[in-house]
């Protein structure tokens, strides 16, 4: 994977450079999400497909990227370590550029509230991003946990971007007997076992598995092409119903505006708009 410089309003791009004959665009947005079963997968209308994005645009989001092109020898983003962290540490190495264009913002201007099954996302009007998130699992390791994080108070790269995918020993070997996920190994993922966390340095945060719930939505989020200004209240989120939130606020024109810098009154806003250098 490149990530390679991109002009002002593009987005973020995904380019499939192992396609015969010309290269495929994918463009990293909601409305091209296809599944959502194992990670975020993106398809254009040619039926390309780039497969777990959502760790790395969360790394965007919180390296404050707005328009990049993504350059990839194959269908899926690494996974590296399971976390945001080594996107974010390298886009830092790389540097990253101001542009001469004002950055926009999604500004959710009216409470809109998705159900499926147990889980239930909603995003509330507010002056910042920021979310309460909880999760539950018939897990003693795991169990409940909550998290809160508003931006501006809280630090992406420091709270957020080192959480971890995570996933059950029993999962695990299901899936891999089925011939899935298999470069998935304790050096990418959080196993639960019966007794604990099976890999040997633990976890990197106390609540680390609510953490990357959040990374999750964060990085499912950034899929509008945009930051967003909003409050999210979830319990038991996930990639399906991180997607479906989306397509409820868009669905009604009036559940949301765009915000230019001016009218995004927290600090945060007043970042120019980056790209990769």
């Amino acid at each position: 994977m490149t990530l390679c410089p991109a002009e002002p309003d593009s987005g973020v791009v995904f380019v499939r450079k192992d396609k015969r004959g010309q290269e495929a665009e994918v463009q990293g947005r909601f409305d091209n999400v296809c599944d959502t079963a194992l990670g975020t997968t993106l398809r254009n209308e040619d039926g390309v497909n780039v497969a777990t994005v959502e760790h790395l645009c969360a790394a965007l989001w919180g390296a404050g990227i707005d328009n990049v092109r993504i350059e990839l020898s194959g269908p899926e983003v690494p996974i590296m370590d399971g976390s945001a962290y080594p996107f974010v540490f390298l886009i830092e190495c790389a540097g990253v550029v101001e542009q001469p264009v004002a950055r926009r913002w999604l500004r959710v201007r009216r409470p809109v509230e998705v159900e499926i099954g147990n889980s239930r996302l909603a995003v509330y009007p507010s002056e910042i991003f920021s979310a309460d998130l909880a999760i539950e699992f018939d897990n003693r390791v795991i169990d409940r946990q909550t998290y809160r994080f508003a931006e501006g108070e809280s630090g992406f790269k420091r709270e957020i971007s080192r959480a971890r995918t995570f996933g059950f020993v029993e999962d695990v070997e299901r899936m891999h007997a089925a011939g899935l996920a298999l470069g998935g190994s304790l050096d990418n993922a959080v196993v639960v076992g019966d007794d604990g966390v099976i890999n040997e340095e633990g976890l990197r945060y106390q609540d680390e598995f609510v953490r990357h719930k959040l990374l999750d939505c964060i990085g499912d989020f950034f899929l509008t092409g945009h930051r967003m200004i909003g409050h999210v209240e979830g319990i038991r989120p996930g990639h399906r119903i991180n997607n479906e939130l989306l397509r409820a606020v868009f669905a009604d024109d009036s559940n949301w505006s765009m915000s230019e810098l001016d009218d995004a009154v927290f600090s945060k806003a007043q970042e120019p708009s980056l790209a990769i250098a």
